[in-house]
């Protein structure tokens, strides 16, 4: 494998990751809204992601990372008896997501963690690759 795979690999992995903190941040942002009925709540997303193998003509195929789609959730919608809430139907209900913000958060770190796992790889594969220059400089 070229060691210019390993960018792809990592960058594909960084793309993933981003995007997995933005739908989190987006889950954690709309944990709070409410909704007159149950259709109208908003489901927490999630990406679906999966490993692309790529033949680069020998043995030693590489894989990265691709985002194959956003799956909402369909949990039920918690109902809240408040009537004087300004989105309160006719029999006093407001519904919001079934969205778990520990959850979230730990999904969140994690994917921040593996964020950072792959600037690393790249932050590593670059020093190697200035060092072996260096050597045939001498």
């Amino acid at each position: 494998m070229s060691v210019f795979k390993v960018f792809d690999v990592a960058g594909s992995g960084m793309s993933a990751q981003m995007l997995r903190l933005n739908t989190v941040a987006s889950n954690l942002a709309n944990a709070e809204t409410m909704a007159t009925n149950k259709q109208d709540v908003y489901k927490a997303r999630h990406p679906v992601f999966e490993s692309i193998l790529q033949d680069v003509g020998n043995m030693d195929d590489i894989a990265t990372v691709k985002v194959s789609g956003i799956m909402e959730e369909e949990t039920a919608a918690i109902p809240h008896h408040r009537p004087n809430h300004p989105l309160a139907n006719e029999e006093g209900y407001v519904f919001s997501p079934n969205i778990d913000a520990v959850a979230e958060m730990a999904d969140m770190i994690s994917a921040s963690r593996s964020y950072q796992n792959n600037v690393e790889v790249l932050s590593t594969t670059k020093e190697l690759l200035l060092r072996t220059l260096q050597m045939g400089q001498s």
